[in-house]
């Protein structure tokens, strides 16, 4: 039995995103990111990612892309490596050759045929924040 494309129920709907900075696959970087726009890492960062508090933002993870660390924002998407815990207070999404060794903390989440995950999945029932402005899930 033949399914038109349109009449396809897809189990994850990718987010349009626009991203305001680019590390590219090229690059390494050592350190803490603090961003306030949406960032796209397609090189290696050994290090925390984080957003600006209040800002709306975006962290994708490209192919190529590894994070040696945590990653924390409203929307995270994994596509590449990450060796650390993943923080997503609107939307997590693994997608397939993501490869995540480390617990996600989500509100809602969407994983893609082909994509690993070593640790814990955390949905987020009751937001509480906390001084820092990091997000607990209860």
């Amino acid at each position: 039995m033949a399914f038109k494309q349109s009449h396809a129920i897809r189990m994850l709907d990718p987010s349009r995103e626009t991203f305001g900075s680019i590390i590219g696959p090229d690059l390494e970087i050592f350190g803490r990111i603090v961003a306030s726009k949406s960032l796209r890492i397609d090189g290696t960062i050994i290090g925390d990612v984080e957003t600006k508090y209040g800002a709306d933002v975006c962290i994708a993870l490209g192919k190529t892309g590894l994070v040696q660390g945590n990653i924390s924002g409203v929307r995270v998407l994994v596509a590449g490596r990450v060796e650390g815990n993943v923080l997503a207070s609107e939307r997590v999404e693994l997608h397939s050759g993501a490869d995540v060794h480390g617990d996600i903390v989500y509100a809602q989440i969407g994983i893609e045929h082909g994509a690993r995950l070593s640790g814990k999945l955390s949905k987020i029932t009751e937001v509480n924040l906390l001084a820092d402005g990091d997000v607990e899930a209860t």
